[in-house]
C-alpha cells in the first residue's frame, strides 16, 4: 500500500480541450491546497468529498490556468485514497506546468499503472478487473469493449472465486477428517468429491476452450487473402473495405507486397491481409511478394482463397490447396457473374468445405460468406448476456496448470488414494486460480502487470 503521494498527466499529452492531472495518496488534498485557488475563498482541506470546485492554478500567486478541482476522499475512489483531480484546459505547456507545481508541493511522479495498482494493493479491485482496465482502454472493437467491461464489473473474478469455495470446502473436510476421524466419515467422499472435481474440471475447460474466441474478439481474426494472379483478391479486399484500397488492374502480379487492413463485418473483427498472387516466378520483387503471401498463411486464423472461375484450375491453384492443408479456409468462387469453367465440386473433392460463390463486381454473396465466418470462430452468433470470455494468456496458462491438477485429483480417485493426496493437488488447483485474481501472487509479477499500463491510470 503505497504512503507517499503521487501524480501524473492522465489525459494524452497532445493538445486537446481537456487535461487532467491526477493526485493519490495521504497527502494530496494539502497538496492540491498548495497549487490551487478556489474562486470563493474557503478551506479545499475541509471540502467533502466528491465535490467540484471552481477556480484557478497558481504558481507563487500568479494565475497558470483556469480550472475544475474535483475532490473524492477515500476509501470510495479509483485508488481507495484520497484522490483530487485538476481538470485544466489541454494545453501540453498548460499541464506540464501544472504537473511540476504538484510535485513541487510534495507528490512524487506516479510510475505507468501506478494509480491502477494502488487500487489492487488497496483491496478495491482484484488482478483480473485490473488487467481488464487496461484491456478496455485498448479495445480495438465492440466485442473487446463488451468483454472487458464484464471483466471489469466481476464476470470472471466472481467465478473464479466461486471455484476455489468449493475447493477449499472439500480440503477443509479432508483436513477435518484427518484431524478428527471419529466426528468427520469419509466413508462415500471419494465419489461425491468426484462429482465436484469433474465439474470444476467441466468448467475450468470451458473458460480454456473460451480463450481462442476471446483472443480473436481483443485482436481480430488474422484473416489471409490468397489466390494465384488475377483471381481477384484486391477487389475482394476493396469490397470488404467499402473503398478503393488495393489496386485493381487486368495485369496478373500487380499487387507484389502485403497490404493490410483492420475491418469490422457484422461486428466481428478481421485483420485482412491482402497478399501477392501465389505462382511460380523469375521476378526477383515478386518473388518477395510470393514468399510473404504464404508466410501469412502460416501465420493466419483464416484463409479467404479467391478462384477466378471463368477459367479451369490450373498447377497454382493446386500449389496453393496443398498450402491450405489443415488451415480454416473459405473457398470464394469469385466472378460468378461470369460463366463459370470450376465448380464445388472440385474443391469439395480436395476437402474444402466452406465454399461460398461471390461477385465482387456485383457484390453478390457476402452476406453469406459474413454468416460463414461467424459460423467457424463463435459456433452461431456471439452472445454476451453470460458469457466469460479468457482473453488474458496469463489467465489462460493458470487455468490449465488448475485443470492439470484437478486431472490429478480424479487419477488419485480411481487409484483409491488416501484423501490426504487429494488435499494435495486440490490445493494446488485453488493457487493457481487464486493467481488469476491476484491471490499468492510475487511482487515482481504484479510490478511486470502494471508496467504495462499507460502514465497516468
Amino acid at each position: 500500500m503505497g504512503t507517499d503521494t503521487i501524480a501524473a498527466i492522465a489525459t494524452p499529452l497532445t493538445n486537446s480541450g481537456i487535461g487532467i492531472i491526477r493526485i493519490s495518496g495521504p497527502e494530496a488534498i494539502d497538496i492540491v491546497s498548495k497549487v490551487f485557488r478556489p474562486k470563493r475563498k474557503k478551506d479545499i482541506k475541509k471540502a467533502a468529498t466528491y465535490t467540484a470546485h471552481y477556480g484557478h492554478a497558481v504558481k507563487d500567486g500568479k494565475d497558470i490556468d483556469e480550472c475544475i478541482l474535483l475532490i473524492m476522499k477515500g476509501p470510495h475512489s479509483y485508488t481507495a485514497e484520497d484522490v483530487a483531480e485538476i481538470n485544466c484546459h489541454g494545453g501540453v505547456i498548460v499541464m506540464k506546468k501544472i504537473l511540476s507545481c504538484v510535485i513541487e508541493a510534495g507528490a512524487r511522479p506516479a510510475e505507468p499503472g501506478e494509480f491502477t495498482k494502488r487500487a489492487f494493493l488497496n483491496g478495491r479491485i482484484d488482478l483480473s478487473k485490473a488487467e481488464a482496465v487496461m484491456d478496455l482502454i485498448h479495445s480495438k472493437n465492440e466485442f473487446a469493449m463488451e468483454t472487458s467491461l464484464k471483466q471489469l464489473k466481476g464476470a470472471l473474478s466472481e467465478k473464479i472465486k466461486l471455484l476455489r469455495k468449493e475447493i477449499l470446502h472439500s480440503v477443509a473436510f479432508i483436513e477435518s477428517a484427518l484431524d478428527d476421524p471419529e466426528h468427520y466419515s469419509v466413508e462415500g467422499f471419494s465419489e461425491k468429491l468426484r462429482v465436484q472435481v469433474e465439474h470444476a474440471r467441466d468448467d475450468v475447460q470451458k473458460y480454456i476452450d473460451s480463450s481462442d474466441n476471446g483472443r480473436i474478439l481483443k485482436e481480430g481474426i488474422h484473416t489471409a487473402i490468397v489466390g494465384k494472379p488475377n483471381a481477384g483478391k484486391s477487389s475482394i479486399l476493396n469490397v470488404l473495405l467499402g473503398e478503393e484500397r488495393a489496386i485493381v488492374t487486368d495485369i496478373a502480379g500487380t499487387t507484389r507486397d502485403t497490404l493490410e487492413e483492420s475491418i469490422q463485418i457484422n461486428g466481428i473483427p478481421l485483420n485482412v491481409i491482402d497478399t501477392a498472387g501465389i505462382r511460380d516466378t523469375e521476378d526477383i520483387v515478386e518473388k518477395i511478394g510470393v514468399d510473404k503471401a504464404r508466410d501469412s498463411v502460416i501465420k493466419s486464423d483464416l484463409v479467404l482463397y479467391v478462384v477466378d472461375t471463368s477459367v479451369p484450375l490450373t498447377k497454382e491453384d493446386e500449389d496453393i490447396m496443398d498450402l491450405l492443408k489443415d488451415k480454416q479456409v473459405i473457398v470464394l468462387l469469385n466472378k460468378s457473374d461470369l460463366d463459370t469453367e470450376v465448380s464445388e465440386t472440385e474443391f469439395r473433392e480436395r476437402g474444402f468445405n466452406n465454399i461460398t460463390a461471390v461477385s465482387a463486381k456485383n457484390l453478390s454473396g457476402l452476406e453469406e460468406l459474413y454468416e460463414k465466418i461467424n459460423e467457424l470462430f463463435f459456433h452461431g452468433r456471439v452472445s454476451f448476456n453470460d458469457e466469460v470470455y479468457i482473453t488474458n494468456m496469463r489467465h489462460k496458462k493458470a487455468l490449465s496448470n488448475a485443470k492439470e491438477s484437478l486431472e490429478l485429483v480424479l487419477t488419485s480417485i480411481d487409484n483409491e488414494m488416501p484423501e490426504d493426496f487429494f488435499s494435495i493437488d486440490l490445493m494446488n488447483a485453488y493457487e493457481e486460480l487464486g493467481y488469476i485474481i491476484g491471490e499468492s501472487v510475487g511482487e515482481d509479477l504484479v510490478n511486470e502487470i502494471f508496467a504495462e499500463f499507460c502514465m497516468g491510470k
